[in-house]
């Protein structure tokens, strides 16, 4: 089976809008990484929207997904939740969250109106918002001495590799992200590169002097 390399999430948050005989659905889309995030915006969306009846959402998590929830907050069971949790796997989307919040028009929709409401409300907040793939990466630090900067940035500016810190005081170092897909051929070559050498005859037991390259952690 082929490694996973890259997942879809969306960009920004959005907002999205949808009216059926009265009744107002507005959607709400977050990028969502931690899970502890999905309280702070339930609440302050209660403090936004006091008149609000229902606070429905569902969110996927997670490079694969693998961790989700849809809640109907008092909706008739599969009503809310699910139709909202459809449209983030319509679009394949992942670490995102979409809270839908329901102003009462007056008239019952029926089961298969609020399914379409909230389906709606979920679609209009995707559609207002930029989709975007994201690649799994390895995370690095490389500490270097100062005699040795001139040639790492040189090679890391001629690499694909993003700078997620960097410190040129007492100790330098950079913390690297390389996708995670082939990060470890990719890192061997960038010491190799730094070491003076090419790949083929580097030996890191040998020729890494004054520098270390270490994986920290991988998405």
């Amino acid at each position: 089976m082929r490694a996973m390399e890259s997942y879809f999430t969306i960009n920004t948050e959005s907002e999205g809008l949808f009216r059926d005989r009265g009744s107002k659905f507005i959607a709400f889309a977050y990028p969502f990484y931690n899970l502890s995030e999905l309280d702070e915006r339930l609440l302050a969306l209660k403090k936004l929207h006091p008149k609000s009846r229902h606070f429905c959402y569902a969110y996927r998590q997670g490079p694969d997904g693998a961790v989700f929830r849809a809640n109907d907050d008092g909706e008739p069971s599969g009503t809310a939740g699910r139709p909202i949790l459809g449209q983030l796997d319509s679009n394949k989307l992942t670490n995102t969250l979409i809270i839908v919040i329901r102003y009462f028009g007056g008239t019952k929709l029926g089961t298969s109106g609020l399914i379409n409401a909230y389906k709606t409300a979920a679609l209009e907040a995707i559609k207002e918002n930029v989709i975007v793939e994201k690649f799994l990466m390895a995370h690095y630090r490389l500490s270097f001495d100062y005699s040795q900067m001139a040639r790492v940035m040189e090679f890391v500016k001629k690499s694909s590799f993003g700078i997620k810190k960097q410190e040129f005081e007492l100790h330098p170092f950079l913390e690297l992200n390389i996708r995670k897909n082939g990060h470890t051929e990719a890192a061997f070559k960038l010491q190799a590169a730094i070491a003076g050498k090419i790949p083929e005859v580097f030996d890191p037991e040998k020729d890494i002097q004054g520098f270390e390259m270490t994986l920290i952690y991988e998405d």
